[in-house]
């Protein structure tokens, strides 16, 4: 076993420079913790806030950064049962960033953290397989309710949870229609299965969801980003429909469209994945039903570009840019 290993930690919060790849010595698992080698690490938007001091809980320094990784487990705590021992498996991101990390060669991770995935797909494809689909889960099956038929508006649709909102869409008989800012996307859109594509940059975003649904609306719309498309898509939802806010990647303030919403009876949800995380009964199910539609090929996480680890700082740049389609992975 490996006696030094490299981890990324940051001593401030800021821009991407602000990561440092540090040779430590091999940590131990405590009680109800493993130790995961780590095959691959696959990059969550989140991390940028976290790394900024804007998320929900802020780290403490030296800090620790990562919620995505797959790998073997190679160690375990006192109480953790022997048969995880060489389990391949990846990190359900159910624990805080106050405490846990995944960005390194290693990873400690609580035993409940841990979802074995399909042999089917690579470590690349496991490391990026849960966050993605657990939240589109939560999102839609969970929250909205989705129904065969039901047309969905999927905005940031060429993120990694836009690209499972489109698979989960369609395994479940909805209409996906995908939001884009720039045409480079439109055609990746529709090659990942979206049924509709707007490029908002472009196109008026409420005259292109009025002409494909004959001006009647689509029953659920799905936004990470807030700010004025919250009043955009309260313009597009129909009657009786929802809007499952799950972002804030708008800086600007976001404004309650009350008068509109009671027009149209609409329902406003503010989602959380940890809606989903923090119910064990609930996280199971999910877990249930992202896998077995990996195993019959419904879902398949779509990786981008891969970094290895010593350039953690050029990944985090290539997020930010947000020309990529699907999961940026970084290989220690």
């Amino acid at each position: 076993m490996t006696k030094s290993v490299r981890i990324v930690r940051f001593n401030e919060f800021g821009d991407a420079n602000v990561l440092q790849i540090k040779h430590e010595d091999l940590p131990q698992p405590g009680p109800g913790e493993v130790l995961l080698r780590v095959e691959a690490i696959a990059l969550n938007r989140a991390e940028i806030m976290v790394r900024e001091g804007r998320y929900l809980w802020n780290p403490n320094f030296p800090a620790k950064l990562g919620f995505e990784a797959a790998g073997i487990i190679e160690a375990i705590g006192p109480d953790v049962d022997p048969e995880w021992l060489g389990v391949i498996c990846s990190s359900i991101p159910n624990f805080s960033p106050m405490d846990y990390g995944v960005y390194g060669d290693v990873a400690i991770l609580p035993v409940g953290s841990l979802g074995i995935y399909p042999a089917s797909l690579s470590f690349e494809q496991g490391a990026a397989l849960w966050a993605q689909y657990l939240t589109a889960w939560g999102g839609l099956v969970y929250v909205a309710k989705i129904r065969p038929a039901d047309v969905v508006l999927i905005t940031a649709a060429s993120s990694s949870t836009g690209i499972a909102a489109i698979d989960l869409v369609k395994a479940e008989g909805g209409i996906s229609i995908a939001v884009t800012r720039t045409a480079v996307k439109r055609d990746e859109l529709f090659a990942q299965g979206a049924d509709h594509v707007i490029v908002s940059d472009e196109e008026d975003l409420v005259a292109r969801v009025e002409e494909i649904t004959s001006g009647a609306g689509v029953q659920i719309a799905y936004d990470p980003i807030g700010g004025p498309m919250l009043a955009l898509m309260m313009d597009v939802i129909a009657k009786k429909g929802i809007i499952v806010s799950y972002g804030m990647l708008s800086s600007e303030p976001t404004v309650l469209p009350l008068f509109e919403g009671f027009l149209k009876y609409a329902t406003i949800k503010t989602y959380d994945i940890h809606e989903v995380y923090d119910d064990p009964s609930l996280l199971a199910t999910a877990v249930g039903y992202v896998t077995e539609r990996v195993k019959n090929g419904q879902f398949v996480p779509r990786i981008s570009t891969t970094f290895p680890l010593s350039n953690i700082v050029e990944a985090h740049k290539a997020m930010e840019a947000s020309n990529h389609i699907g999961k940026i992975v970084v290989v220690p």
